[in-house]
């Protein structure tokens, strides 16, 4: 028999806090609820006394944010869910770092989908590299994220966002082409790229293909036309993205 993962709650609200055990009692049969804090102060300590395996952190707390607590803890061993009231909140970053979040009010598939994705990691290496790419992304106070978590067969890579030279779709999965002339291919649709991805720096210049226009090297007229990469590597315009790539360049 499997054991129970261990699962610590912390909100600043008490009906919250109520709901989301209710929830996991209800729906997620393998958690086990061992504390809850209602601040990153006493959600630290228990953190510390009772090592969990699992924390759903709320976001927005008294005496300091979730960020701030997890800035503060050397070594996260545990996994995290972050659960937030703003459908705003930084949802872009999270996407960015492969990050869990729930948004309140609490959608059950949500929370059963996310505890089913974790327990699959549960005592992985990787977490500090993850929460470290959402935190690194976070800080930047430019409108880019610097880091991009990508999801491979035995665990995920943490990249550079600047050195994506191009992405391509290859039927539900899409493989990423790196400056340093690596392949990355990824369990996920290009659009799913496409809607993070800043649109300064990443052009889809064709339905299977996006490129990043800082390794734009010649442009080849025709119907659609082609497109030169820093590698060499040509590829095709489609007619109806044509204009769109054109306009990147027109300052």
């Amino acid at each position: 028999m499997n054991k129970l993962i261990t699962t610590l709650l912390v909100d600043d609200e008490p009906g919250s806090l109520a709901t989301l055990e209710q929830l996991i009692q209800m729906y997620c049969p393998s958690l086990k609820v061992i504390g809850k804090a209602m601040n990153p102060i006493e959600a630290t300590a228990l953190i510390e006394e009772l090592q969990p395996q699992l924390v759903f952190l709320d976001i927005e707390m008294p005496y300091g944010n979730a960020f701030d607590m997890l800035d503060k803890i050397k070594d996260i061993s545990f996994e995290v869910v972050f659960v937030t009231a703003y459908n705003n909140y930084a949802l872009k970053a999270f996407r960015y770092a492969a990050a869990d979040y729930l948004l309140k009010p609490l959608n059950i598939d949500e929370l059963v989908d996310a505890v089913n994705r974790i327990a699959g990691r549960i005592g992985s290496q990787d977490v500090n590299s993850r929460i470290g790419a959402l935190l690194d992304n976070l800080n930047d106070k430019s409108d880019k994220f610097r880091k991009i978590i990508l999801p491979i067969n035995d665990g995920f890579l943490v990249e550079d966002v600047e050195q994506i030279m191009y992405l391509n779709a290859e039927g539900s999965y899409t493989t990423i082409h790196l400056a340093s002339n690596k392949k990355v291919m990824v369990s996920k649709l290009l659009k799913e790229f496409e809607d993070i991805l800043p649109e300064s720096d990443f052009c889809r210049i064709h339905h299977s293909t996006i490129i990043n226009i800082n390794y734009v090297k010649k442009f080849y007229k025709g119907r659609g036309g082609e497109v030169e990469l820093a590698n060499g590597e040509v590829m095709l315009i489609s007619t109806r993205k044509k204009s769109d790539f054109l306009n990147r360049f027109k300052h």
